[in-house]
């Protein structure tokens, strides 16, 4: 029986060749590099240790050898600096040296290794000639007037350097063979890095040709088939049923494209019952190509459902346009009714700032109680929950920045109980300063708003600065519920806290505020205010003023008249804004002294 020539095998013969060469190519580099590794670390680990110890041991015998000239010709004592380095020349780095040489000369040739051994031997005896030829006789100031000891020690002296320059030959010879061993390493290395870039080279190029045989039989075979295949596909996809038939081949395309020319001529007769199907002839005849079917019968049953179906939705869309008009005209007017209520609202609400702004001191007042001041008043909406009071009692001109709980409709119902509060006490009263007044403050608020009664626990209450200043002494006095005080004297800015409670709220124990006191000096400024202009969000990555920067900003205002203070103000923070909704009403009172 034939062997059947599929596309996978075609695909796997063409494929296969590709892969037995990149293996080939990956198992050469693997054997190059393991090799190459193998002689790197001869050359890092062995080679290249052993030449650098060798040269250090050169070094150490030319050093013995200028340090026993000088023990001999330089007549000194046993502290002798240069005596001292040629006994410990002895006793320590010769030993280290030679036990470093005796360890790196394990993977060292027979020959190498004894060489070695012959240096070393030659190298004992020359140190022991030192010690006992030389160093022991001349070991004191008085051994160097004796001529007997320097005749003596002048013999093993010459005969040291004959040593020494037979040495310098045996080992200059040992490194010259270490060195020329790591040559012809690093040579055997370049050879294989040569003969791997070169296989490659070729390979590559064998590769690509032989991409390209294959890509050319793929094409042939199966792109071209497949392209058709897929033309056809796509025009179905399309809803276009394509006029093109593939010939039959022996292979999956030939049974793939059979089937294909099959659905195309099942396909052609089923869009035709459809098309008169979707014109409304519910009455054309079509004939499933089986019992099995499953397109022909559902588009039968398609038939007869859409049939009943436009029966049914006629009748529904006579029924669903009568209701849409009724609804239609319900909208329309609940959308009257909407428009009339909201009118009545904002009418009230602007009503209620008229209201508001009638009770907030006039601008003539103002300037008869504080001659050298201004006030930035910015409501969020249309009425504001902060106020300003101001008023005079004997010597004392008072003032307040007050931030009601919210804004808005509510917060303007607690400025104005606020307002009446302040103007009752200070009439009728014989509280005077701020921290009275606002204990008397925090108790009307609280009977006010019924805020001890068990049944109606509120968290209403103000947050305010109230201070009184005499102009004839410069005295202040200020009481706060959190919101602090300012005064910006000779360009810097005195921060004075308040206490951390507010008015009209407490839990426990009642707390009595703080009554406070400063002298101020001519050119002071003094600033009071509520926490809308610090949190309000704007700048380049919309975040918020925050309050280093509100009193970086009053600190340079301070320079400017009072009148060109409240200007430069509100220009900064609509600056800052931009296009953000303001966050809360904003209130600064400024005076200057």
């Amino acid at each position: 029986m034939a062997i059947k020539f599929t596309i996978g095998r075609k695909i796997g013969t063409g494929f296969g060749i590709l892969l037995f060469l990149t293996l080939v190519a990956f198992l050469l580099t693997i054997a190059t590099v393991t090799q190459s590794k193998q002689r790197t670390e001869s050359v890092v680990g062995q080679v290249t240790p052993s030449v650098s110890s060798l040269k250090q041991f050169n070094f150490l015998l030319q050093k013995s050898q200028t340090l026993i000239s000088k023990w001999k010709y330089n007549q000194s004592g046993n502290d002798d600096p240069s005596k001292i380095e040629l006994r410990n020349l002895i006793s320590k780095e010769y030993p280290n040296i030679k036990n470093e040489l005796n360890a790196l000369s394990v993977d060292w040739t027979d020959e190498e290794k004894e060489n070695i051994k012959t240096i070393i031997s030659f190298s004992d005896g020359l140190f022991k000639l030192y010690q006992e030829d030389i160093m022991s006789p001349l070991n004191s100031w008085e051994s160097y007037q004796d001529a007997n000891v320097v005749f003596l020690v002048t013999s093993p002296f010459e005969d040291s350097q004959d040593k020494i320059k037979s040495l310098y030959t045996r080992l200059n010879t040992l490194i010259n063979q270490k060195e020329k061993n790591a040559e012809e390493i690093k040579a055997q290395m370049f050879k294989s890095f040569n003969f791997l870039d070169n296989f490659v080279k070729f390979l590559g190029i064998g590769l690509f040709f032989g991409g390209i045989l294959i890509a050319v039989l793929t094409t042939k075979s199966i792109t071209k088939p497949i392209q058709l295949l897929k033309k056809m596909l796509l025009s179905m996809g399309l809803g276009i049923l394509p006029k093109e038939r593939i010939e039959y081949r022996a292979d999956e395309i030939g049974e793939m494209g059979t089937a294909l020319n099959n659905l195309v001529e099942s396909m052609e007769s089923t869009t035709e019952f459809a098309n008169q199907t979707g014109k409304g002839n519910f009455e054309a005849y079509y004939k499933p190509l089986s019992k099995d079917d499953s397109l022909g019968h559902a588009l039968l049953k398609m038939r007869d459902g859409l049939s009943e179906n436009e029966r049914v939705l006629e009748h529904k869309v006579v029924e669903r346009t009568e209701q849409v008009v009724k609804q239609k005209e319900e909208i329309q007017e609940k959308t009257k009714e909407l428009e009339t209520l909201f009118k009545q609202v904002t009418d009230s609400i602007h009503y209620a700032k008229r209201i508001q702004e009638a009770i907030l001191p006039p601008l003539s007042l103002v300037k008869s109680i504080l001659p050298e001041s201004f006030i930035l008043y910015k409501p969020k909406d249309i009425v504001s929950g902060d106020f300003y009071w101001i008023d005079k009692k004997n010597d004392w001109s008072y003032f307040a920045a007050v931030d009601c709980t919210g804004h808005g409709v509510p917060g303007a119902f607690m400025s104005i109980v606020g307002y009446n509060l302040l103007k009752d006490i200070l009439n009728n009263s014989n509280a005077i300063t701020p921290a009275a007044i606002m204990d008397k403050m925090n108790d009307g608020v609280a009977n006010t708003l019924h805020s001890g009664s068990s049944d109606n626990q509120t968290k209403d209450g103000m947050d305010m600065t109230l201070c009184a200043l005499n102009y004839k002494t410069l005295e202040l006095q200020f009481a706060g519920a959190f919101n602090p005080l300012y005064i910006v004297r000779n360009n810097e800015l005195l921060q004075f806290k308040v206490d951390k409670f507010p008015i009209g709220m407490f839990i426990g124990e009642k707390q009595h505020f703080t009554n406070n006191s400063v002298q101020l000096q001519n050119g002071d400024n003094v600033y009071i205010f509520s926490d809308g202009y610090a949190d309000q969000f704007g700048g380049p990555k919309g975040k918020k003023y925050m309050a280093g920067n509100f009193r970086e900003l009053l600190k340079e205002m301070s320079k400017l008249p009072i009148e060109n203070q409240s200007i430069n103000l509100n220009q900064t923070i609509e600056e800052w804004r931009g296009n953000l909704e303001q966050v809360d009403d904003i209130l600064v009172i400024g005076i200057k002294v």
